[in-house]
């Protein structure tokens, strides 16, 4: 079957993550995204599409920070409240009954709770007809030590990171299931090694 592009969500899992901000004035505003996704190894800069007229945009764009809350599936019920309409004096972590973490290197707070935070500054902006890219430069990153394996890589059947299908309905939530299957990254390479390799040191 072909089907129309809102239907291509549907096949195409895609990650929910919450996007904490602050305005200038000082409101906590939190929104959920999955069109988010990391420019290249080793995840230096993350990239997330907006629609214009977001209250997360614009505290982006005046305060120049961000935090990408990465959540598991317990935070399910978390999407809706957050989605919904809020007037900007509104504080959303009030309103989703949701606890702050505070950022060690930016003003914008994390969310109590979620798996990881990736702090973000603001790198570039790329504005289009309908929607911004906007572009962070990620500047920390906090993992729960709860959730790592003793070789400090994520335990997905723990941690059950939070995604979503759409429908014409609506958004079917989901996760990933490891599949125990391993490969080094050198083994792309026809000489065995990963020319990144060392940005992981």
């Amino acid at each position: 079957m072909i089907f129309k592009p809102f239907m291509r969500e549907g096949f195409m899992p895609l990650p929910v993550a919450f996007i904490s901000s602050i305005s200038k004035n000082g409101i906590r505003n939190i929104a959920p995204y999955s069109c988010i996704m990391p420019v290249l190894r080793p995840l230096d800069l993350i990239c997330l599409a907006s629609a214009k007229r977001r209250d997360t945009l614009v505290n982006i764009r005046e305060t120049g920070d961000f935090v990408v809350n990465l959540a598991g599936t317990d935070l399910a019920d978390k999407v809706v409240p957050t989605a919904k309409f809020s007037p900007p004096e509104a504080d959303e972590f009030k309103e989703a009954g949701l606890e702050e973490k505070p950022s060690a290197l930016i003003k914008a707070p994390g969310i109590a709770g979620c798996y990881a935070w990736v702090e973000c500054g603001l790198f570039k902006a790329y504005e289009e007809s309908d929607y911004v890219l906007i572009m962070g430069k990620v500047l920390r990153l906090e993992v729960d030590d709860k959730f790592l394996r003793p070789d400090g890589t994520l335990d997905v059947a723990k941690t059950k990171p939070l995604m979503m299908i759409g429908s014409k309905k609506g958004m079917h939530f989901c996760t990933v299931a490891d599949i125990e299957r391993f490969e080094p990254f050198g083994a792309m390479f026809p000489n065995g090694k990963d020319p990144l390799a060392a940005k992981y040191e």
